[in-house]
């Protein structure tokens, strides 16, 4: 899906900007609609940016690690309620949860100990292990939103010893291989672009190194392209199956704990951060490492995404993602699926369940979906999903019905009278009673 001309011009002319007025060596942007990415936006020449160029993800690794957890949880081996030390034992913190690890609501403190290891060559698990004390709660569990790289290092030991696999061997083999991420990896692969810090005063380029973080790697190793994030972006926005089910997704980006209680503009779900922007919700993460700054948003509900990389440390790329994102949800409009007649009608037993139920004095209109399920809520708004579960039953699967059960009411002759949905009696006609 190409994007407009004026829109095209539009993201074009911010990005540029972006570039200038931030003093960015490089800076590339990749909008990404429909699962593709149909547009790049670059600009820069230190170096020129491209679609295979690497930059560091910095943070945006955790998101990654977090769909490692959950794949994990989803086979059994482990429940996000676990205490961390039933899957990496020996540690002082051992009562934290997966859950509260993943979502940044453990009170873990921000960092490992010692030197800023961000920029300093990593340690081995043992050793990160071994620096943990009682006394590394910054903030008390429950208390709210404390953000951890340091939780995502843990996470990821755990992953190692549930698994038996090096966290980046079974990235590469449960994420990586199956989305056809070639160009996203532990270590910078040429071409890559060299991270600066640029000097605020007279414009020059410090260059920064390039770290192997060891056991912290889980939450800020690897290095990627555009191309490869937005492979990313699309998987977020409509999963692959065989990497992760649509529905372990939408439960990572149900948010766990609000970080600014006052607005309620940005919050933490399974691995994934929340931005309330205007009436819209994305999901992403943002990233930086000595030298480069990252940004992935993605707008769930129309498969849209902005991801984007810069070599310069201080560069507030997060909020120019956003602008941009909104940017292409206001002025390209979504593709509509156009109504097509279905072939056949829906069997009886199907067809007797649909037309006009009131509850309340309040009509509800429940049609027969082509995939053998029932939609149903306000006229115009049928936001409701139920899925067959046997003769007259039926488990809600959406909006505010989503797991409760829908049971078909008959009176002594078999007929259809009634449609109890958790107690909620839809009956035929407004006057007649529940």
């Amino acid at each position: 899906m190409t994007l407009s001309p004026e829109t095209t011009r539009q993201v074009d002319a911010l990005v540029a900007e972006a570039q200038t007025t931030g003093r960015v060596p490089s800076l590339v942007l990749g909008v990404v609609r429909g699962g593709t990415l149909s547009h790049l936006a670059a600009a820069g020449a230190h170096p020129c940016p491209g679609v295979d160029l690497q930059y560091r993800l910095g943070s945006i690794s955790k998101t990654m690690t977090a769909t490692l957890v959950m794949q994990q949880r989803d086979a059994g081996r482990l429940t996000l309620d676990d205490p961390l030390a039933a899957h990496l034992p020996g540690t002082p913190l051992g009562d934290l949860t997966v859950r509260q690890l993943l979502s940044h609501a453990s009170g873990l403190q921000r960092e490992p100990d010692g030197q800023w290891w961000e920029r300093t060559e990593g340690a081995d698990l043992a050793t990160l292990v071994a620096g943990l004390t009682p006394d590394k709660i910054a903030y008390p569990p429950l208390r709210g939103y404390h953000y951890s790289n340091l939780a995502y290092g843990l996470l990821g030991g755990a992953l190692e010893r549930v698994t038996g696999t090096p966290w980046v061997e079974l990235l590469r083999e449960r994420v990586l291989t199956p989305l056809c991420m070639n160009r996203t990896t532990y270590h910078a692969t040429e071409p890559y672009a060299r991270g600066y810090v640029v000097h605020p005063w007279h414009d020059t380029l410090r260059e920064e190194p390039r770290t192997d973080t060891g056991a912290m790697a889980p939450a800020g190793q690897l290095w990627s392209t555009v191309e490869d994030l937005a492979r990313w972006a699309a998987f977020l926005a409509d999963p692959a199956p065989e990497v992760l089910a649509a529905e372990t997704l939408t439960g990572m980006c149900a948010p766990v704990v609000i970080s600014d209680l006052d607005s309620w503009t940005h919050g933490h779900g399974l691995g994934l951060e929340l931005y309330r922007h205007g009436d819209r919700v994305f999901v992403g993460h943002g990233g930086s490492m000595p030298g480069y700054v990252a940004a992935l948003v993605v707008h769930r509900p129309t498969r849209t995404a902005v991801v984007a990389f810069a070599n310069s440390y201080t560069f507030r790329i997060g909020s120019l993602a956003r602008r941009l994102l909104t940017l292409v949800l206001d002025t390209e409009p979504a593709a509509v699926t156009p109504w097509r007649p279905v072939a056949t009608p829906p069997p009886a037993a199907l067809a007797q369940l649909t037309g006009r139920w009131w509850w309340m004095g309040t009509e509800i209109e429940v049609r027969a979906d082509e995939s053998g399920e029932l939609r149903a809520g306000l006229p115009g708004e049928l936001n409701l999903r139920f899925t067959p579960q046997g003769p007259d039953r039926w488990r809600g699967r959406s909006g505010g019905q989503d797991g409760e059960v829908l049971t078909v009411v008959r009176d002594e002759n078999g007929a259809v009278v009634a449609l109890d949905v958790a107690t909620f009696v839809l009956t035929r006609t407004p006057d007649q009673e529940p």
